[in-house]
């Protein structure tokens, strides 16, 4: 089931709101509006969209003032915001890309191209969130090649991480000895059968943790 996405604009001009919320909602987007930089502040800590659309001049807190301020908060930490202004100068496009936006689009732009940005962000995000695997206590981080139980990062050699993250990809299933050698070493590496169980048994004793059963005469499986 597909969840659907919040977004949040923050606008003082009513025609800009009112089309960028039609062509959100029209792409399947659930759209929250505010009217200036407090109610900016309001709205997000209230309904904790998954990005938030600010215009720089508003009325109040301007919108490199609610992004300073929602940063600071772990809420928002990893929230996608947008700056959209009437300011093309190069230094408020740095001023705001370095408060922590993730784009920053000058007025006039078309609803077309806006959705563009807005669907190539949400397609960013979801790629970073599949190098991420998390078992219980237990994280892989896929691109970074970084294990973490219980808040202590661990240290495997690359061939171990690969095969910790191979089992853990699908818990509760038997991998057998031929498929672990082919998906970690490949089919041009020739090695046997006792070079998995080395590197089981280091893995094993790496994480101080029996997650991996050996299923005789099988291969193995993952089960935290």
């Amino acid at each position: 089931m597909n969840i659907v996405k919040k977004i949040l604009i923050a606008d003082d001009e009513p025609d800009i709101l009112e089309i960028i919320q039609f062509n959100l909602q029209t792409e399947g987007y659930e759209v929250i509006t505010a009217k200036n930089g407090n109610e900016a502040i309001d709205q997000a800590k209230k309904h904790l969209p998954d990005l938030i659309i600010l215009d720089v001049m508003m009325p109040g807190k301007n919108g490199i003032e609610v992004c300073n301020i929602l940063r600071l908060q772990p809420s928002f930490k990893e929230t996608l915001i947008i700056f959209l202004s009437a300011l093309s100068d190069e230094a408020t496009e740095v001023k705001g890309l370095e408060t922590g936006a993730d784009d920053y689009l000058t007025k006039p732009i078309s609803p077309k191209i806006l959705l563009t940005k807005v669907n190539a962000l949400f397609r960013r995000l979801n790629k970073e969130d599949s190098s991420l695997l998390q078992v219980g206590d237990l994280k892989i981080d896929r691109e970074k090649y970084i294990i973490n139980y219980l808040g202590q990062e661990i240290i495997l050699a690359r061939k171990e991480f690969e095969l910790l993250a191979l089992l853990a990809s699908k818990p509760g299933k038997v991998f057998l000895r031929n498929e672990i050698l082919s998906q970690v070493w490949g089919t041009e590496v020739i090695v046997g059968d006792r070079t998995i169980d080395v590197h089981i048994r280091k893995i094993r004793q790496k994480l101080n943790l029996d997650c991996i059963t050996t299923v005789k005469g099988v291969g193995y499986k993952f089960e935290l």
